[in-house]
């Protein structure tokens, strides 16, 4: 029974060793490659590599040979045959690998070199029956089978691919089965290639005799053998045979029939078996029987599992002593064999080593010492197979140390405690307790010691005393003791209760050691511990220490000094001691004197005396040699007295050399001395060196043994050259050479290097050194050192065969071809030459062929032969030639290609490079071949194309290799038949147009390539990127010509994408292009950054942080971030919005207001720009100190106190904790000044107790959390009794928002007290505020405006008076209003979106908080709303439909509300109802009762076709039927009449509308001919009834419309009367008296809405004006103000006088209205705007809606103006319009040509836009001598500016201009221009337009204008 003391299974060191390949265990290579081989072992830290035979010996380099690399690489060099040496290149191998850990090997390795030798493969013939199997096999040569296998089969030169009737089995069979006579006309080869060298060879060919059937017994043609498969791998038993009637194979396993299971598959080519299974062995029968016998093949399977191999424990550290068992697992097939390693060395059973179990897998190390650490391998075998696994085992020093103990402690009797002791060591240690130095005695009911070990090795004691009395206190010693050694841990346990000692023993010590000595005192409490001796207190030396418990320690004990009886005292009460004596004895151990042995020889005599000097009697003396009892027949004598041992030597001799010991003991110890003996002999040789013969390349030993003691040290010296030796130099000592144990010199690998005079020397340091040299001579044996392994001959040509050797004289070269030695005499055709070089030692050799024949394509082969040996040289000559020409065949003929079949004979020993095939015209010379085709030579057949329709051609084919190329094979003639697009398209060129855009240009395929009518083009585009699937996603268009433009919308946005275009007829669809990439441009991120974070610092600072966007929402190259941020002040508006960028992702904001509200967006900005922002982030400054109160009043109140108001800080920085007035008198000589605390609600307080008369200086500060701030300016106040009237409160400006209550405050004081009155400014007078129901004055002076509006703004006063004074104060209201209505407009469209931008207007006072954008569907009533940042002036609209109408508008939001909304205008994404192509047929299959249509035909319009609905019925019915379908389905119409004709209707629809196509069709009759037309039958009258049906709906509609405009044309004119009626007002300006350009000057009318809504109603719709829209700007204090005018309309038509006149419309929007003598025009273009350009007037479109109504506005202008004699003749002409898609088609133009109104103008058929030009008519064209004056306005002048500026009212000035040739003024022809200008000045404003100014600068200005345009000033305008 064995016992385990320790296993430690853990970590042994940082250091390990692995196993990189363990498996690898077979190494094979060609000679001609060399191989190199890692090593499979390695460590960590870096492990020695060595590699070694599997005898043991090291691997040493050879020169060109063998090569071990630094990092454990072993090389072996390509060598020639003759330099093969069994020893290295057939050898078994292994790796070891050693660091700290310990020393492993690899299993052993086999390493063998395979020579390049000649060998040939063939393929018999074979006969076969018809309807059999056919078994070709490749034969092999038994000597390279092993490394050649068959990789393919060729029939006809054509590599075979397995199927249909042909299959090639696992191991290289060609199997045929289904035999057919054309299997007999074709040959058959095999090609092999050799595993190492990878050398092919093809076989020779082999045909196929086919037979008929005849009867017959079965024959097997193919069977296995048995064998041995591992586990897991599949197998293939081939069983086939022939026979008549076809045999059947029945399959058996040990005797009964397979069983069923999916990895047993039965084949032509026999019974496979796929993951093999143990279960899977046994005997296995292959039965074949037919009506005419049977035969069967027994072969027995034997699976295997492979050898695995786990050594445990894995790691193991324990100490030394212990016992280790490694258990050795091995999982695998049986019959293997187990073998033990150390470090690499073979394990050996002794006295601590043994190995047991049944197959010796279980290791015993005993009693285990330091020297048995290291790594331990357990190696598994079985034929040839070999596992192993391994297992580190550290062994250290197990010394007992104490890791966990107890503390001194003070116990109560009774009261239990415990005590524990914890220890480590190797093997675990062993726990005793005592007490006092005596045993701890186990009570069971009282005292209790348990033990036990821990999972990590530990040893844990436990000492348990329930019930402690005071006999149980004392000093408690815990011991821990193994085999190593042993630790001690001590501490006192006192149990209180009276004092006394135990009784104390007496104490042996011993001298030169420490001895401890224990006052065993127990009880408790005392006070102290003393010792003495001999009355004296110690310590009284420097060995002697007492430690506070009680304990004496004696360090280096003498007997002198030290022994005696020693007294413990003990002092337990003042004045009270207790004692006890304890006598200790020293004992002296022997001590002897040095001696040593002198130097001797043999012979002499010998004398050694040990001698002991001191120690206790009796001492006993013993001597030892070499560990053992000094034996009597040695011949060595003792003698031995009381102190003294001698040992007498008479003969010195070589067995006395040795250790002898001398060891003396007494009571005390035992001591010993060890010296050696050594008897010195001279070194002489034992066989001397003579002179000695080595062949190259073989080992050679040089004997040299020689004797003497010291054992002589050899070496060995080389002086190189056969002469004279000059100097010898030290032969290195490498792992080729070595010195032998006797000292004889071996060299393994004898060099020509080596030869030479050697010296043996030997030295012992005894007597003289002895030498001997001798001669080493190398003998070359022949070998061939060069020689061409493959050469190339052309056949006809002289060839020359080189081989050079070399080595001892004599050398006799022999040729011979193949096996045949060449004899040049018989056969004259060879020739061979040898030429010898003596000073080299070489021959050269030369065969020659005159000349090179095909059948000289064999291997040849030189050998060189002399007495050391021979060496061969093989050479492979290939005699090339140009191939035979190809057998051509055609397979198949199309219209515009064939197939054609060739069969390559011979290929004149060159590979064949390619075929070309020629065709051309019959008709041609072959000059005039159309084109030659490389084909590749792995194909026997090829397809050409290209070919034309309908031609015949001439075909012929060359076969090329490297020689030339075949003689042209028989020229064939064939016919094509009757022709599809063979190029792609030219020219495809992307250009990125947007984000989400890229237009593909490209031009059609070259006229030769398009073989027909290109019909259209598929574009394929996918994303190149991580991610997407590849795939090309396909749009179609058609063709419209040479050039071709799409573009693809909808793509995402930075992304790379590949196109491709194809072109397509017909026919069917041609090549692609090649790909081209092209990357969308970038765009904005589409997601905001992560995870922003703001963290406010200070008062003015905060940090921001966020993280990077999703990579994939970036959509280009990140350029940085931008961190926007805005303050929110109390009184909701916003600060202006400020922006950091940075690449960062942290900013820090500085300089922020203090305790302030920002909100913080970060973005993500690329090249393309600003990305999303992120959701709004709030954060908060902290407090600060306050800023000083922005204003401060005091005003005496009684004669004994003042009033004290303020005003809050402009910046309060923080709440407002209360308000610190000062109270400062100068003249009262108080040096501080009062104090005050008010509450921080109330801006005002009164300050009292003062005196009458004294002036006192008065100032406020505010406090916050953050102390207070600075103080406010100083006043000067002085009590009194009567005061002046004095306001309180503050002047300044209050914002409010409109439809609010405001309270102005006007608090005074004054006695007597004042009285209050408020006034508003107005144009620089005061006018008092009217009280009414939304005014009020309260009694404290305060001013109440209730529902303010916009007109309230303004500057308002408060004046409070007494008799004393008075003092006034000016509040500046402003009122906030909604903002104005944006400007929207669309940017771009594409299919699925529309992009709109927009102008925001007024923000009414408040600064815009946001977008709202609203949109539907046309013709729809829902809206849907999308909210937009305020800083945004463009969005998006995507997901919409495809080729659909949307109506859009806008408004924006401040803090008031939502503004007015803009214009609703319209726009349509790109898309059009589908349409059929005429072109394309409807149907493409029609027979007797089925049709297929050809939806191929529709033309999706650019937005995807949802359904298509069809309709159709036989002629003559009412009735149709329906079916419906979409777009990609083939629909077929079914069960049809025979011969009927057919009406058809088909409607495709997509979500821009639906496409109608009629169609009439017949089917055939029942034997497949088409029908005749339907004749005719009506009578005579139903062309009149039909004519008739359908004039009648045409007339009735064109009366209808004939109404309609007579019915507009009235009210036009009726409202044209009324224009007339109120605004001919006459209008003169007596200041048109300057000198004008008589050329160049503009005269125009202008139309107001003041003028017009009385009797036509507004130009716009007037029902969203709401009241006080109109608020006061933004100004300065002393600024005037200024109306914002929104809400009113003017058309302005204006006639320019030049050379070559125009007149120009011009669009105006604008309130009427005036303050102070000043008009602000805001012009706002939304439904005419100008355009010299067709594209930007496509572009700026607007809806229809508004268009109209623009439009009518536009024509009252123009009848009002027409009034104009001058004006009368204009003609306004339409000179383009488009259709609202955007096509570029012109509809129509147009003249109105005099006629009564503009709607007399051609106008387009439907929605779009128009494009007009006026122009005035040619001077002939009205009467020239008709005066005409007009009145223009001209700018009024301020009231501080003109002469009327003092006047709050201004009359309009008038001005008269004559015309040239003009003879007096009239202004009747001004009527209507005077009433608008009169008009615009009855309010008292300013009328001054820009676009009508007539200054002189004006003028200048226009014929500026007029000069850069040639003369003519004209302009164009679009409507929609």
């Amino acid at each position: 029974k064995w016992t385990v003391f320790i296993m430690n299974s853990e970590d042994v060191v940082s250091t390990r060793l692995y196993f990189v390949n363990a498996s690898l265990q077979r190494v094979t290579f060609s000679s001609s490659v060399g191989v190199s081989l890692p090593c499979p072992a390695g460590g960590a830290p870096h492990a020695v590599l060595r590699w070694y035979l599997a005898t043991g010996d090291d691997i040493y380099d050879v020169p060109h040979i063998r090569h071990v690399h630094a990092n454990g690489t072993l090389q072996l060099y390509p060598f020639s045959p003759s330099a093969f040496n069994s020893y290295i290149h057939d050898n078994d191998y292994f790796c070891t690998a050693e660091n700290q850990a310990g020393k492993i090997r690899s299993p052993s390795i086999r390493i063998k070199a395979v020579f390049r030798e000649p060998y040939t493969v063939r393929v018999a013939d074979q006969r076969s029956m018809r309807g059999n199997v056919a078994v070709f096999k490749c034969l092999i040569p038994s000597a390279v089978q092993e490394y050649v296998s068959v990789v393919s089969w060729e029939k006809d030169t054509v590599s075979m691919v397995p199927g249909n009737r042909f299959f090639l089995t696992s191991f290289g069979a060609l199997y045929i089965s289904e035999v057919q006579k054309e299997d007999a006309l074709s040959t058959y080869r095999c090609i092999t290639k050799h595993k190492y060298s990878g050398e092919t060879r093809q076989s020779n060919g082999a045909r196929l005799s086919v037979m008929d059937p005849t009867e017959s017994t079965p024959s097997v043609l193919d069977s296995f053998q048995s064998g041995e498969v591992q586990v897991g791998h599949n197998v293939e038993l081939p069983c086939i045979a022939s026979g008549y009637p076809n045999p059947t194979i029945r399959w058996l396993k040990d005797g009964r029939p397979l069983p069923a299971d999916s990895r047993w598959t039965r084949r032509l080519t026999g019974l496979t078996v796929s993951d093999l299974r143990l279960g899977d062995s046994g005997n296995y029968i292959c039965e074949v029987t037919n009506s005419f016998g049977s035969k069967e093949v027994t072969g027995h399977l034997n699976v295997i599992e492979p050898l695995r191999v786990t050594l445990s424990p894995k790691n193991l550290k324990t100490g030394i002593s212990s016992t280790v068992i490694l258990s050795c697992s091995v999982q695998g097939s049986p019959h293997f064999t187990l073998s033990w390693y150390r470090n690499t060395e073979p394990v050996l059973p002794d006295q601590h080593f043994s190995i047991q179990g049944a197959h010796n897998e279980t290791l015993f190390i005993s009693a285990a010492q330091k020297r048995h650490s290291g790594a331990y391998q357990c190696f598994a075998t079985r034929k040839g197979q070999t596992a192993q696994d391994f297992s580190i085992i550290l062994l250290e020093d197990g010394t007992p140390r104490i890791v966990s103990s107890f503390s001194e402690r003070v116990v109560v009797p009774g009261e239990p405690f415990s005590l524990m002791c914890a220890a480590k060591g190797a093997p675990p240690p062993t726990i005793t307790w005592t007490l006092d130095d005596e045993a701890v005695a186990r009570d069971p009911s009282r005292v209790r010691a348990s033990q036990y070990t821990l999972s990590d090795g530990s040893t844990v004691s436990h000492v348990n005393v329930s019930s402690p009395e005071i006999r149980d206190g004392g000093v408690y010693r815990c011991a821990a003791r193994n085999s190593a050694g042993s630790a001690e841990y001590q501490a006192r346990i006192n149990v209180r209760g009276s004092p006394r000692i135990r009784d104390m023993r007496n104490i042996t010590a011993v001298a030169g050691r420490n001895t401890f000595i224990n006052c065993r005192v127990i009880g408790y409490p005392y006070y102290s511990i003393k010792w003495y001796k001999e009355g004296l207190l110690l310590p009284d030396n420097h060995r002697q220490v007492v430690y506070e418990n009680g304990t004496l320690k004696l360090s280096d004990v003498q007997k002198v000094l030290d022994e005696g009886a020693y007294l413990c005292s003990v002092l337990i009460q003042p004045q009270i001691f207790i004692s006890q004596t304890v006598y200790v004895q020293v004992k002296v151990p022997p001590l002897i004197q040095p001696f040593d042995f002198p130097p001797t020889s043999i012979g002499k005599l010998m004398y050694i005396a040990c001698v002991v000097s001191s120690g206790d009697m009796p001492i006993h003396i013993t001597w030892r040699k070499d560990g053992q009892e000094v034996a009597p027949s040695s011949g060595v004598n003792i003698e031995t007295k009381e102190y003294m041992s001698s040992l007498q030597i008479g003969k010195v001799s070589l067995k006395h050399n040795g250790n002898y010991t001398c060891i003396a003991s007494n009571d005390a110890a035992t001591v010993s001395s060890e010296r050696q003996l050594t008897v010195t002999v001279p070194p002489q040789f034992v066989v001397q060196p003579n002179n000695q013969d080595g062949i190259y390349g073989k080992a050679g030993v040089l004997n040299c043994s020689v004797d003497g003691y010291p054992p002589p040290k050899v070496m060995w010296k080389h002086a190189k050259g056969t002469g004279n030796p000059q100097q010898y130099h030290p032969v290195p000592l490498t792992g080729r050479i070595q010195i032998m144990g006797n000292g004889s010199l071996l060299i393994r690998h004898v060099l020509e290097e080596d030869r030479g005079y050697y010296l043996c020397q030997a030295s012992n340091g005894v007597g003289s050194d002895i030498s001997k040299s001798m001669v080493l001579t190398v003998k070359i044996p022949a070998m061939i050192t060069s020689h061409p392994n493959t050469t190339m001959a052309i056949k006809g040509q002289i060839k020359e065969l080189n081989c050079t050797a070399r080595g001892e004289w004599p050398i006799i070269i022999r040729w011979e071809r193949g096996d045949t030695v060449i004899d040049p005499d018989r056969n004259p055709r060879y020739a061979i030459t040898t030429s010898p070089n003596e000073k080299s030692d070489e021959v050269l050799s030369t065969l020659k062929l005159k000349p090179a024949e095909r059948g000289d394509s064999v291997f040849f082969s030189c050998h060189a032969i002399n007495s050391y040996g021979e060496g061969r040289g093989l050479i492979q000559l290939t005699v090339q030639e140009p191939p035979d020409p190809p057998e051509l065949e055609v397979r198949e003929v199309k219209d515009r290609s064939m197939n054609l079949r060739w069969t390559q004979r011979f290929d004149g020993n060159s590979i064949i490079t390619s075929y070309d095939i020629e065709y051309k015209n019959k008709t041609d010379p072959w000059e005039l071949k159309h084109a030659t085709r490389k084909i590749s030579p792995t194909n026997n057949q090829a397809n050409i194309v290209d070919l034309h329709p309908a031609q015949v051609y001439s075909i012929r084919m060359f076969s090329y290799n490297k020689i030339g190329h075949s003689q042209a094979s028989k020229e064939l003639t064939i016919s094509t038949e009757e022709a599809q697009p063979d190029g792609p398209p030219m020219e495809v060129f992307l250009q990125p147009m947007t984000s989400q855009s890229i237009r593909v240009t490209w031009k059609a395929p070259r006229k030769e390539l398009q073989n027909g009518v290109i019909r259209g083009y598929q574009i394929g585009y996918r994303e190149n990127g991580p991610g997407s699937n590849g795939q090309y996603s396909i749009v179609e268009m058609k063709a419209t010509g040479d050039s071709e433009v799409y573009t693809l919308d909808n793509l995402k946005k930075f992304a790379q994408y590949g196109v491709v275009v194809q072109a397509f007829n017909r026919a069917g669809t041609g090549p692609s292009s090649s790909e081209i990439n092209a990357t969308t441009l970038e765009d904005v991120p589409s997601q905001p950054p992560q995870t922003v974070r703001a963290i406010s610092v200070t008062s003015d600072e905060a940090v921001i942080t966020w993280a990077e966007p999703p990579r994939l929402t970036l959509h280009g190259v990140l350029k940085g971030y931008r961190v926007v941020f805005w303050s929110l002040f109390p009184d909701g508006e916003w600060g202006e919005m400020q922006n950091i960028t940075t690449t960062h992702e942290q900013v820090e904001l500085r300089g922020l207001e203090k305790f302030t509200n920002y909100s913080v967006q970060v973005l993500a900005y690329t090249q393309a720009g600003d990305g999303v922002r992120s959701n709004v982030l709030y954060i908060q400054t902290r407090e600060d100190h306050p800023g000083p109160p922005a204003g401060i009043k005091a005003v005496p109140s009684s004669t004994s106190s003042v009033v004290v108001s303020w005003l809050p800080p402009h910046k309060p920085n923080g709440i407002i904790r209360k308000y610190t007035i000062y109270c400062s008198s100068p003249g009262s000589g108080q040096p501080a000044p009062s104090e005050y605390e008010a509450n921080p609600e109330l801006l005002f307080y009164r300050v009292t107790h003062l005196n009458r008369g004294q002036q006192y200086l008065i100032w406020a500060a505010a406090v916050t959390t953050a102390g207070r701030g600075n103080i406010s300016d100083k006043v000067t106040v002085e009590p009194a009794g009567k005061a002046p009237a004095k306001i309180l409160s503050f002047g300044g400006t209050v914002t409010t928002p409109w439809m609010k209550e405001v309270r102005l405050p006007c608090s005074s004081v004054g006695e007597p007290t004042p009285t209050i009155k408020w006034t508003k400014d107005s144009e620089d007078t005061a006018i008092p505020v009217t009280l009414d129901g939304q005014r009020l004055i309260m009694a404290n002076g305060t001013l109440v405006l209730r529902l303010v509006k916009a007109e309230d703004s303004g500057y308002y006063t408060c004046t409070a008076t007494n008799t004393l004074g008075f003092d006034t104060i000016i509040v500046n209201l402003l009122v906030q209003v909604p903002p104005d209505q944006p400007r929207l407009t669309v940017s771009t469209t594409s299919p699925t979106s529309i992009t709109l931008a927009w102008i925001p207007g007024d923000n009414g006072g408040s600064s815009i908080r946001g977008f709202v954008l609203q949109y539907s569907v046309d013709n729809m009533e829902g809206w849907r709303d999308v909210f937009i940042s305020s800083s945004e002036r463009s969005f998006k609209l995507d997901n919409l439909r495809c080729g659909t109408w949307y109506k859009v508008k806008l408004a924006a939001k401040n803090s008031v509300g939502a503004g007015r909304i803009s214009e609703i205008i319209e726009a349509k994404t790109h898309g059009r109802e589908p349409q059929f192509n005429k072109e394309q047929p409807v149907f493409t299959h029609v027979n007797s009762t089925h049709a297929r249509l050809n939806l191929q035909g529709w033309a999706s319009g650019g937005c995807p076709i949802t359904a298509v609905l069809l309709e159709f019925r036989p002629k003559g019915n009412w009735a149709w039927q329906n079916v419906r379908t979409n777009a990609t389905a083939d629909v077929f119409l079914a069960e049809l009449r025979e011969a009927t004709w057919y009406e058809l209707k088909m409607k495709a629809c997509n979500s821009a509308g639906c496409g109608n196509q009629s169609s009439q069709f017949a089917t055939l009759d029942y034997d497949g001919s088409t029908i005749p037309p339907i004749k005719s039958a009506r009578p005579e009258g139903d062309d009149v009834k039909k004519l008739f049906s359908i004039g009648c709906p045409v007339i009735l509609v064109t009366l209808v419309v004939a109404l309609l405009f007579i019915i507009r044309k009235k009210r036009k004119e009726k409202r044209l009367k009324r224009l007339r009626d109120k605004a001919t007002i006459p209008v003169t300006d007596t200041e048109f008296s300057q000198n004008v350009n008589p050329q160049s000057f503009c005269t125009g009318v202008s139309v107001h809405h003041p003028a017009l809504i009385q009797n036509t109603g507004p130009l716009i719709d007037m029902s969203d004006i709401r009241p006080g829209t109109n608020p006061v700007s933004r100004k300065s204090v002393k600024s005037a103000h200024s109306t914002r005018n929104r809400y009113s309309s003017q058309w302005t038509l204006t006639k320019c006088q030049s050379s070559t006149p125009a007149r120009t419309l011009t669009s105006d929007w604008r309130t009427v209205g005036s303050q102070h003598g000043i008009t602000v025009t805001e012009s706002d273009s939304y439904s005419a705007s100008l355009s010299q350009d067709t594209d930007k007037g496509r572009n700026s479109m607007v809806s229809t809606e508004s268009a109209s109504s623009t439009y009518e506005e536009l024509a009252r202008a123009y009848e009002h103006a027409k009034l104009e004699e001058h004006l009368q003749h204009a003609k306004f002409e339409i000179t383009e319009c488009f259709i609202s898609d955007s096509s570029s088609d012109q509809m129509t133009t147009g003249t109105n040509d005099n006629g009564d109104s503009m709607t007399s103008m051609s106008t387009p058929s439907e929605t779009g836009l128009c494009r007009f030009t006026a122009s005035p008519p040619k001077p002939q064209e009205y009467d020239r001598g008709r005066p005409t004056n007009v009145a223009v306005p001209i700018p009024h002048r301020g009231a501080t500016g003109g002469p009327s500026g003092g006047s709050s009212t201004t009359s309009l000035s008038q001005r008269t201009l004559t015309m040239p040739g003009s003879s007096s003024s009239s202004a009747q022809s001004a009527a209507a221009a005077a009433a608008a200008s009169a008009s615009g000045g009855a309010t008292g404003g300013d009328s001054r337009d820009p676009l009508l100014e007539s200054s002189s600068s004006g003028l200048g200005r226009l014929e500026r204008q007029k000069q850069a345009a040639g003369g003519a000033y004209s302009k164009s305008y679009t409507l929609v």
